[in-house]
């Protein structure tokens, strides 16, 4: 039985929350630059390079990519070998969390109750979700959740019979909709089976993948790059101003479901598609 020390998973939940916050992912970047070459209107080809050159100068100037830092979710994976010692968990999470958003000068965008509105001060709760997996490792995996997407995003429970074609009208439907307030070009997390709230959380998992990695069933590789393709078909693009690059990236995650059932989510992701992964 390994054991590893609460103080040390504080640090290092404090340490992906400045580190997320302040720099994209190089497969982002990557895809974005992509996405340059291939715009063709010249609004959002302008677009894509000031979103490029905010990404350079948050990194060089260790500044926020965006003034919305977002909700702090973490996804725990933690072995079944694992002893967690000097405190809770979970407390250790929230610790590092208030820590890293306090230290970063970061806005705090979380009220203790939906009602009443008032401001936690130092951007806790975080929402946190684990899983017990094999091993004497703990692997956090922080994803900064801005508001502007997370509010396009949407669950609903299709009837089986709508199948392949009812989930991609709901899909490109939500993304329609959504038009420029999730600040495109999106990622755009699709759940599908479980239940109600385990769609909706397959769907935000899904934002976790690098750009390009597939899923690993070809049927649902295959219904990826159509959804992206019909997305930037839409013609919304970046910043909502009309392009061909509305989305970055379209990720689909699948579990099983009740025969009477066919569950299904969109967890939309904006371009500072901010996450951090670290393995203690």
């Amino acid at each position: 039985m390994r054991e590893i020390q609460t103080r040390r998973i504080s640090d290092t939940v404090r340490e992906l929350c400045l580190d997320s916050n302040r720099m994209l992912g190089d497969d982002i970047l990557i895809r974005i630059r992509e996405c340059l070459d291939q715009e063709t209107s010249p609004t959002g080809q302008e677009v894509l390079s000031q979103i490029l050159e905010n990404a350079r100068i948050a990194a060089e100037e260790q500044m926020p990519l965006c003034q919305d830092t977002g909700v702090a979710v973490v996804f725990l994976d933690v072995g079944q070998d694992v002893h967690v010692t000097g405190g809770d968990l979970y407390e250790a999470v929230q610790a590092g969390v208030a820590r890293g958003y306090q230290d970063g000068y970061f806005r705090k965008s979380m009220v203790r109750d939906p009602l009443r509105r008032e401001n936690t001060g130092d951007n806790t709760p975080a929402f946190i979700h684990t899983e017990i997996v094999p091993g004497d490792r703990i692997k956090i995996t922080l994803l900064p959740k801005g508001g502007g997407s997370e509010n396009m995003s949407e669950a609903r429970i299709l009837s089986p019979s709508e199948g392949p074609e009812g989930i991609k009208a709901f899909v490109l439907g939500r993304v329609r909709r959504s038009g420029a307030n999730p600040c495109p070009p999106i990622i755009v997390g699709v759940g599908i089976g479980g239940t109600l709230e385990l769609c909706a959380l397959i769907a935000k998992r899904s934002l976790l993948r690098r750009i390009g990695q597939r899923h690993p069933d070809p049927c649902y590789a295959a219904l990826e790059t159509e959804l992206l393709e019909s997305v930037n078909r839409l013609g919304i693009g970046p910043q909502g101003f009309g392009g061909r690059c509305t989305a970055l990236e379209v990720f689909v995650e699948v579990r099983p479901c009740h025969i009477a059932s066919l569950p299904v989510a969109v967890n939309i992701q904006c371009h500072a598609a901010r996450r951090g992964e670290a393995v203690i």
